[in-house]
């Protein structure tokens, strides 16, 4: 089915933002694990493999609409040096990507691509319900318990 031009390149754009938060993730949660931060490592590589996920849906919508996608593209990352801002990058990420679905799924009711927009809704309410919900509490908890324990309760 041939898409619309410009949604396809909305479309490889968001895919770029996933990729990028993809190897942001996965990068954290290396070092996660090479800080014995255990929990932390597993969450963040379970949200990467999220990642992966929304830009496999990505992908095969760009296919579906006769586009092709670039997967050479990427994000700036923001490798964060310490837990805490680890944390915040990754969540100012997600706000980021959740912004850009936003902007998304607005050009495809003006372009009435409905089945594109429904993908996008999904895409939207994991960013929301899921990766940035999870983010915020981490982000709450430090500033209720203490960097200290809340570390030490991630070993």
């Amino acid at each position: 089915m041939k898409g619309n031009k410009e949604i396809i390149k909305t479309l490889n754009n968001l895919l770029a933002g996933e990729l990028s938060a993809m190897d942001q993730y996965f990068v954290h949660g290396l070092m996660y694990e090479d800080w014995g931060l255990n929990q932390l490592h597993e969450q963040v590589s379970h949200e990467s493999e999220d990642e992966r996920g929304h830009a496999r849906q990505l992908i095969q919508r760009i296919l579906f609409l006769e586009g092709t996608p670039n997967v050479a593209k990427r994000e700036a990352l923001t490798i964060g040096k310490k837990p805490q801002e680890m944390l915040q990058n990754d969540l100012q990420y997600e706000y980021m990507i959740a912004g850009n679905l936003r902007q998304a799924i607005k050009l495809c009711e003006e372009k009435q691509d409905f089945q594109t927009r429904e993908i996008l809704e999904v895409l939207l309410e994991d960013t929301e319900s899921d990766h940035m919900y999870w983010l915020e509490k981490q982000l709450g908890l430090i500033e209720k318990v203490g960097l200290e324990n809340y570390l030490q309760s991630k070993m």
